[in-house]
């Protein structure tokens, strides 16, 4: 029984116990016992309730695991690697966030979990927000990623995932579309990110059309929400830079 069920799951490495029903035809509570022997046999691993892989031959028990960002995309449905891990892989920061950083439009129950020593944040986004996703290949799955301008945005719409502006603000050396950059800062419907955006636009010296804030407009944003609200005032944007940015230009 238990070879034959590793048989019948191998091409998958990566299973559910529902996936695991309707392939072998057994009830729920027979696979449960099954896959906590296979467990113990160091055959299977469980990446969390209910989700499986496939440890491959001669792998030894605990050493085996997936790339972290595959494990992420797995954790919920649907999902984007975003935000610190997005910027570290797209290389616009050397910081290798201890953390992966997983966005979805999804309820979860548990935020931070924690799968082989490796730590995972859900961040939980409006379903309008979830869009500029591209797909990677990596190892045998494809992986989907939120793309460069969408990593920007979505940081400057909570730096606190992203380990402050500072981080984001050096995508700001690399070579970006402005234009598809404008139209996710639009789509976005935050007037904080476009602030933002603005200002660091300016201070890097790229050419954007963004809309302005109104005359009118009593308060201001901070740069980075997650450092003190004291640093130089600027009223084009409405902007509170409160971190320095000199020595990234």
């Amino acid at each position: 029984m238990r070879i034959e069920l590793l048989s019948k799951l191998a091409r998958k490495r990566v299973f559910t116990i529902g996936e695991a029903a309707k392939i072998t035809g057994l009830d729920r509570n027979t696979l449960k016992v099954l896959l906590s022997r296979l467990e113990k046999r160091g055959w299977v691993e469980r990446i969390e309730k209910g989700k499986y892989i496939i440890i491959p031959l001669g792998a030894e028990k605990g050493e085996y695991t997936l790339h972290e960002f595959i494990i992420g995309s797995l954790l919920v449905k649907p999902s984007a690697i975003a935000y610190w891990s997005a910027l570290n892989y797209h290389g616009f920061t050397e910081q290798i966030p201890s953390t992966v950083f997983v966005q979805t439009t999804a309820r979860k129950k548990k935020q931070d979990i924690r799968v082989f020593g490796v730590r995972y944040k859900i961040v939980r986004i409006k379903p309008e927000k979830y869009f500029g996703v591209e797909k990677t290949w990596i190892e045998e799955f494809q992986v989907p990623i939120t793309d460069r301008e969408k990593t920007v945005v979505d940081c400057l719409d909570k730096p606190r995932y992203c380990g402050g502006i500072i981080e984001v603000a050096k995508a700001f050396m690399e070579e970006l579309n402005a234009e598809t950059l404008r139209g996710y800062a639009l789509r976005m419907n935050n007037s904080a990110v476009i602030r933002r955006l603005g200002y660091l636009c300016d201070y890097f010296g790229v050419d954007i059309d963004l809309p302005k804030p109104k005359p009118k407009t009593r308060n201001y944003v901070l740069l980075d929400p997650t450092m003190p609200r004291e640093g130089h005032v600027d009223s084009k944007w409405r902007v509170i830079a409160n971190v320095e940015l000199e020595g990234l230009e």
